[in-house]
């Protein structure tokens, strides 16, 4: 790891700058790793990650896992992927699960930790947020269309809806995502990992 990344982990690990607007003391999660040449950008720690420190240490981590087919090992290696939520910090909790990811999170600290991870090959957008900002004006209006149109994105990008427990309705209604997105999803990976 180069001097100025630490820097700025260190930076980006005491930020308080939405602290006013958290129910927990801020606790921003983060692992990256300079040889990482997948980057898994999810919306927000849950509960369970703000307590552990430890990103999608959930069912949602579980069934993402399993959709990338990789281990936990691997996974947390940060040699291999690199993880970067849209709001680093728990958000809270809303009406129907966890509030929105904090927006001042991603525009300030994305492009400065994406512009010291120079292998990212690849860039896994799960849920409508991290879709919204990285695909920009090619961001479709939903994004179950954003993750049937996957191929047009690639090399740098492939969308992915939420592997959370609660989107079991949405895999149901979309077969086609693990039947074509979850095969080539796992081939990416694993030609990037080369494991």
């Amino acid at each position: 790891m180069t001097d100025t990344l630490k820097t700025l982990l260190t930076q980006v690990r005491g930020c308080e700058l939405c602290a006013d607007h958290l129910p927990n003391p801020p606790k921003p999660v983060i692992r990256v790793g300079l040889e990482a040449k997948v980057l898994v950008v999810g919306q927000a720690p849950s509960t369970r990650v703000h307590a552990t420190g430890l990103p999608w240490n959930d069912a949602s981590g579980k069934r993402l896992r399993e959709w990338l087919q990789i281990d936990k090992e691997t996974f947390y290696d940060t040699r291999y992927l690199s993880i970067m939520p849209m709001g680093l910090c728990y958000p809270g909790k809303g009406k129907s699960g966890d509030l929105p990811p904090r927006p001042e999170c991603a525009p300030l600290w994305h492009p400065q930790v994406l512009a010291e991870l120079p292998q990212i090959q690849l860039k896994l957008l799960i849920g409508q947020y991290a879709q919204r900002y990285y695909l920009g004006d090619k961001c479709c209006k939903t994004l179950t269309e954003n993750v049937k149109k996957w191929q047009t994105f690639l090399p740098e990008y492939l969308p992915l809806p939420h592997p959370s427990p609660r989107n079991q309705l949405w895999l149901k209604r979309n077969p086609w995502f693990e039947q074509e997105v979850v095969p080539a999803l796992r081939q990416r990976v694993k030609e990037l990992l080369v494991l």
